[in-house]
């Protein structure tokens, strides 16, 4: 039996969370707390397996709550965000800070829809997996923060003209912000190649992410838009709701953004991104990392068919070992590392590949 700890000032929303719960034999609310202070409290008191925190709440926010917990009593915590700037700008931080995943209120429909439903009993199963790895996650993200120095333990690289036409493409999912925060950042600025990105998530939460990132590395860091040019050592976010493809030239690349239907229940997809890049071939590094599911092994198929380089993220540090497990059970990974190596491997590949 999961036991769960609902953590929101929304009376209406603690009767939503609670109800869902309830139709789930697998899951029992163990209580509900109505503010930050209070859901410490009820942590230490409960004890219980997961909790949902919601970002906005009186007398202590989730997010400060959230850095007692996770100092004080590790648990997985699914932050519930409004699709706000300062709700989003607040949720990129508490994934940050050792939350799991998130769930957007600012869908009226969460009461009647199965399918939101159906996503928040499916996020709070996988992260209730993920409680043994907590306390490695949490010390390892105090490797980036906003003190971080940017220059600190970066891989050096000498751009050349050249290095336009090469790419890196990088696909993940749930535990993905902290994940590319802890590759990103360590990305050098004269890196001679774009990279792009796609991370599950919805619309608004992205321009957070990138704008997070941004300030802390030395890359530039940026929502994609379509039309952009891929440049040296810029950084390209696909946006909620939207496939981020690239298209090859003798310049290099060009994004192109599109709402077609979702593939495998995913928009952005990043097997609709790996795919669109095989073109790049030998050029062409491509990572994928933490996140449920396989989407991503497709298309990393045929990158590997086309003699691009595969690395993916190891069991050890991803928050849910599921997208990179299927690339690496496709056998086609030339490397499969720990987050923190990945950034030294992304340069170490395009140094090869010159």
């Amino acid at each position: 039996m999961i036991r769960i700890l609902i953590a929101d000032d929304s009376i209406f929303m603690r009767k939503i969370l609670s109800d869902i719960f309830a139709t789930q034999a697998d899951f029992t609310v163990v209580g509900v707390a109505v503010n930050g202070r209070d859901a410490i409290e009820k942590v230490l008191e409960l004890k219980p397996d997961i909790m949902t925190l919601d970002v906005n709440m009186p007398i202590m926010n989730g997010l400060h709550a959230l850095k007692v917990i996770m100092r004080e009593a590790p648990l997985p915590v699914i932050m519930v965000s409004s699709l706000t700037k300062s709700g989003a700008d607040e949720t990129i931080a508490a994934l940050e800070a050792g939350a799991v995943d998130f769930i957007n209120k600012g869908n009226t429909n969460i009461i009647n829809s199965r399918d939101i439903s159906d996503s928040i009993i499916n996020k709070c199963r996988a992260a209730v997996k993920v409680r043994g790895k907590l306390s490695a996650w949490h010390i390892n993200s105090k490797r980036v923060s906003p003190f971080y120095s940017v220059t600190e333990g970066r891989p050096a690289y000498n751009s050349s003209a050249a290095g336009c036409t090469r790419l890196v493409a990088i696909g993940t999912s749930t535990g993905g912000p902290k994940a590319l925060q802890d590759v990103i950042t360590k990305l050098p600025a004269d890196l001679p190649c774009g990279v792009v990105v796609v991370q599950h998530m919805p619309p608004g939460f992205t321009k957070s992410l990138a704008d997070r990132l941004n300030q802390l590395s030395e890359v530039t860091v940026k929502e994609a838009e379509n039309g952009d040019r891929i440049e040296p050592a810029h950084v390209y976010i696909a946006p909620g709701n939207y496939h981020m493809v690239v298209h090859k030239d003798a310049a290099g690349g060009i994004i192109s953004l599109n709402q077609e239907p979702p593939i495998g229940n995913h928009r952005p997809s990043v097997n609709a991104l790996f795919n669109s890049a095989v073109p790049f071939g030998k050029s062409l590094v491509a990572v994928i990392m933490t996140g449920m599911g396989n989407d991503g092994a497709a298309g990393m198929l045929q990158i590997k068919k086309a003699g691009g380089y595969v690395i993916a993220e190891s069991e050890l540090t991803s928050v849910v070992y599921g997208m990179p497990k299927a690339v690496v059970d496709l056998g086609i990974a030339d490397e499969v590392l720990p987050v923190d190596e990945i950034a030294n491997a992304i340069v170490s590949a395009i140094k090869r590949n010159q």
